[in-house]
Order: C-alpha cells, then structure tokens, then sequence
C-alpha cells in the first residue's frame, strides 16, 4: 500500500523533469535528485558524511552515500510514516531524527523508485511549508 501523498501528483510540473525522475535508485541519483528541487544544496554540518540535503537553512534528506545498503531520512507526517513503515521493512524510524517526523528509508527495491522519490519531495515540501515567507522568497 503507498500512501496518497507519497505518489507522484498529476500536474506537477516538476515530476516531468528528467532530472526529478529515479530510474533504480543510485547513489549519484539520490544526489541529483535531491539537488534538483528549487533551491536545494548539500552540506556537510557533520564533517565529510552524511550529506545533508537542505533548503535555505534547512534539511529535508539526510543520506550517508558510501553506505552499503544505501539509506535516505526524510521527514514525513506521523500518519504517513506510520503507514509506511507498517507496509515496508525497509522503512523506520529516522534515525538520529525526531522518530515522529522522520523516517529512514533502506534503498533495497522494495518501495517502488517513484515512492522513494515521492517521499524526498513531500519532504521537501513539508520544509519548505513550514518557512517563512521571507525564506521562501529566497529560494
């Protein structure tokens, strides 16, 4: 079961975009595609790993990249992340991440590569819902 908000929406202009699209999910594909919503960098607040996806001054992904299996934490509403982690081993509590807002995605193709990008996009939106205006107009 995936969850409604967690699918690509119909009218998003964003999903047609090459770069917004996983194709298996890859280390340097989980990068791009982080680094492909408006206004995305990466930062390393830890040293040299994780990689810290944020917007403005904020992280909405969190990956350590070299890591086998691949993991990505995103945050994530309470009612989906329970959802989600009731339907899929591969998905937990975030780890070192406030467990009710975020969750950690093992990357082992049992979410469909649509989901897990879906799931870095609700994230992204969710941080960037909760900005100010005058932080959004910075983006």
């Amino acid at each position: 079961m995936t969850p409604s908000s967690c699918t690509p929406r119909s009218g998003d202009t964003r999903l047609s975009d090459e770069r917004l699209i996983l194709h298996g999910v890859t280390r340097e594909g989980l990068r791009k595609r982080c680094l492909a919503l408006d206004g995305a960098w990466e930062d390393f607040p830890f040293g040299e790993r994780p990689s810290v996806f944020k917007v403005g001054k904020r992280m909405f992904a969190l990956s350590i990249l070299e890591d086998e299996p691949l993991k990505v934490s995103v945050k994530c509403s309470p009612e989906i992340g329970e959802d989600l982690r009731a339907t899929y081993a591969a998905v937990a509590p975030g780890y070192h991440l406030d467990k009710r807002h975020w969750i950690t995605v093992t990357i082992d193709g049992s979410l469909p590569d649509a989901t897990i990008g879906a799931l870095i996009e609700d994230s992204y939106d969710l941080v960037v819902g909760g900005m100010t205006a005058k932080e959004r107009g910075s983006i």
